[in-house]
């Protein structure tokens, strides 16, 4: 069977988008795991981080449903949900009001192309160590900061972090942080990839949050409270800000923005061999 699908990519994360709403004429049986890996193998597929599908919403302007390169699913994507507004700006959308795994967002096109789109509010922020900070920004991050982040060793140390006890069964996302004129340098090992990916949007959120709570100074903070940070991933750069609010446990952070540029690379008739 041919189906159409599209690739787009958000600071070097890829994604496979499919359109899922019910006058595509789209089942459930088509995305299963079996096709999810086939797609997004780089050798025998197209090759990508991850799988979107955008469905219709009763509630809002449409859901994002997304799963990883290895056919798990169940979490938030931040540059997948970037990426999947240019999707439904190209098929014809013009508001992005949508909903995800972790709840509601809202997102904005801006004149440049790139992608601004509301994260969680985060209100659990713990130290795993003296450089470390576990949070959930739509999925699971350990924030590491450490020093020599060019040479760092990211897919060995980030692999025994994602799989460590203290995060099972799940397991986590590992994020790892060095600060540099001004400028957040982040890697990201992510699980359900396995490997390091040149950007991870609810990552470098977490590591922007991370960052506040330990100390490194905003590159911006407004006359409202709101700070701001310009962050560079493996390729892009991109830019996170929120505002910070004290509570009984600690730090609360509100009204979070993720932006960062995202591009559309390809319309595909895609063969599918197993079904």
């Amino acid at each position: 069977m041919i189906r159409e699908v599209y690739k787009y990519q958000a600071a070097g994360n890829d994604f496979i988008m499919v359109d899922g709403r019910k006058s595509q004429g789209m089942s459930a049986e088509y995305v299963n795991e079996d096709f999810i890996r086939q797609v997004c193998d780089r050798r025998y597929g197209i090759g990508a981080d991850g799988l979107i599908v955008l469905e219709d919403s009763v509630q809002y302007d449409f859901r994002m449903v997304y799963y990883n390169s290895d056919g798990s699913g169940g979490m938030m994507c931040g540059n997948g949900g970037r990426a999947l507004v240019a999707f439904a700006a190209d098929l014809g959308y013009t508001s992005f009001c949508f909903d995800a795994a972790d709840g509601l967002h809202d997102a904005q096109l801006l004149d440049d192309g790139r992608v601004r789109l509301k994260m969680k509010d985060v209100n659990d922020i713990d130290s795993y160590d003296s450089c470390s900070f576990k949070l959930d920004t739509g999925t699971k991050h350990l924030v590491r900061f450490v020093e020599g982040l060019k040479e760092y060793p990211v897919v060995e140390n980030g692999r025994v972090l994602r799989y460590h006890e203290d995060f099972a069964p799940v397991g986590t996302n590992v994020n790892f942080v060095e600060p540099a004129d001004g400028v957040l340098c982040v890697r990201t090992y992510e699980k359900g990839v396995e490997d390091e990916t040149y950007a991870c949007g609810t990552g470098i959120v977490a590591s922007c949050i991370s960052a506040f709570k330990y100390g490194v100074k905003p590159h911006r903070t407004d006359t409202d409270g709101r700070v701001g940070y310009e962050v560079k991933a493996l390729k892009d750069s991109l830019a996170v800000d929120f505002i910070p609010q004290s509570s009984g446990e600690g730090t609360a952070v509100i009204d979070i923005w993720l932006t960062g540029p995202v591009s559309r690379i390809a319309k595909i008739d895609y063969f599918c061999t197993n079904i």
